[in-house]
């Protein structure tokens, strides 16, 4: 593409969307219905190969996060981001509150004393979250985890910064790249957390960490693509995301 072609299409209004601390609220809004939604599909996963306490543990930490919206009003984005962290690290039960919550405290820092964030922007605090998962869970891709699902993410949306994409269409490559990464796990034999005791028998079931993550991108797409086209209805099947990850 030209240098032209290029300028143009930034100036286009697809490419003027930013994610605000309005989206951040979105995104956790959604987030934490997704959760709600998919906490059976989620404990399901995990009493296949863990402790069948994902669903509710998920559930309980993005309830406590909503319930701190109110409070949240004020606040800026990296505020915010660590208003997340600490109430999943003191609310989610398990290794996914320390997890979560370090994704969400490394976003926070990356993003201190900024309003808004373009593709770049997001890709490099997103990034971070993921650096502080991966550095406090000590795992790699192919491990069966959350990391194999972020990772598949973060590499789409650093491609999409290299073809100047805008934020809502980097955002759509990166869930189904976080949904395809997801679906992967499934004939992994899982290496790390509580999977990795059962050996081969952890292979044939989808790894319920990287399933929350899946819906974790999937809902922070959603929230930047009502940015600009505002749905009938909070509860619009389209916005729905269980059925894609079964």
């Amino acid at each position: 593409m030209n240098e032209l072609n290029t300028s143009s299409r930034r100036l286009s209004p697809v490419h003027q969307v930013r994610f605000t601390a309005e989206t951040l609220r979105r995104w956790m809004a959604l987030y934490t219905e997704s959760i709600r939604e998919s906490e059976q599909m989620l404990t399901d996963l995990d009493a296949a190969i863990g402790d069948a306490d994902h669903g509710a543990n998920m559930r309980r930490g993005m309830d406590a996060v909503s319930e701190k919206f109110d409070a949240m009003a004020l606040a800026d984005m990296s505020g915010l981001l660590r208003i997340i962290s600490t109430t999943l690290m003191s609310s989610v039960g398990g290794a996914a509150g320390p997890l979560y919550g370090a994704f969400f405290l490394q976003c926070s820092h990356a993003t201190t004393h900024k309003t808004e964030l373009g593709l770049s922007d997001l890709t490099a605090a997103l990034e971070a979250g993921v650096r502080g998962v991966v550095q406090l869970g000590k795992a790699a891709v192919g491990d069966k985890t959350m990391v194999d699902t972020l990772t598949a993410a973060m590499g789409s949306l650093r491609s999409s910064c290299h073809h100047h994409d805008a934020l809502p269409d980097a955002l759509k490559a990166s869930r189904k790249a976080a949904r395809l990464a997801a679906e992967a796990t499934i004939p992994m034999v899982a290496r790390k957390g509580r999977a990795s005791y059962l050996g081969e028998r952890s292979a044939g079931t989808q790894d319920p960490g990287a399933t929350s993550s899946a819906l974790l991108i999937e809902t922070l797409s959603q929230s930047v693509l009502l940015t600009s086209f505002k749905p009938r209805s909070t509860t619009d099947p389209r916005l729905h995301t269980t059925s894609i990850l079964l």
